[in-house]
């Protein structure tokens, strides 16, 4: 459920741009993000919801969901864990830590932890291939270098803050 808040932080999106429905429309990722810090993820619901605020098909805001990695369509864990596998980042042992995480978590590529502190996710480039392998923590933590023991000391720490 989308609550009067979040729409008031909707119309604050919406004024940012010419008022008309191409201007309104201009708001869809600004508020996609709302309703994902709201509610942790972006259900077919809430599409439904800011295609009616904005005026969009709601097939518009699902394409927009689904071409960008950020906005989770179903709940994650505490911490989303992306790993880039693209072409770059394979040649410098990107699948490989990808398989190490998988491994250290006991989950699969795009599986949430049982306690529901992680979700592993691959992910194409992000812009870091001399960096390689890298990874990005919730959407906003890059991490760079990615050798095995960076990864148990990022798992473990992330961990420890998690249950605090």
């Amino acid at each position: 459920m989308i609550s009067d808040a979040t729409k008031a932080r909707f119309a604050k999106e919406v004024a940012k741009y010419p008022d008309n429905d191409t201007g309104r429309q201009s708001a869809v990722m600004a508020c996609l993000s709302i309703v994902q810090q709201e509610l942790g993820h972006v259900s077919t619901d809430s599409e439904k919801v800011i295609a009616d605020y904005l005026h969009m098909a709601p097939m518009a805001v699902h394409e927009v969901t689904t071409f960008y990695n950020m906005y989770n369509q179903k709940p994650v864990g505490k911490f989303k864990l992306n790993v880039c596998t693209n072409l770059p980042c394979q040649l410098r042992n990107g699948q490989h830590a990808l398989h190490h995480l998988e491994k250290k978590l006991g989950v699969h590529m795009g599986e949430t932890t049982a306690d529901g502190m992680f979700t592993l996710q691959q992910s194409e480039c992000l812009g870091a291939c001399a960096d390689s392998p890298v990874m990005l923590v919730n959407d906003r933590h890059m991490c760079s270098f990615m050798s095995d023991d960076k990864l148990d000391q990022l798992v473990d720490a992330l961990r420890a803050e998690g249950g605090k």
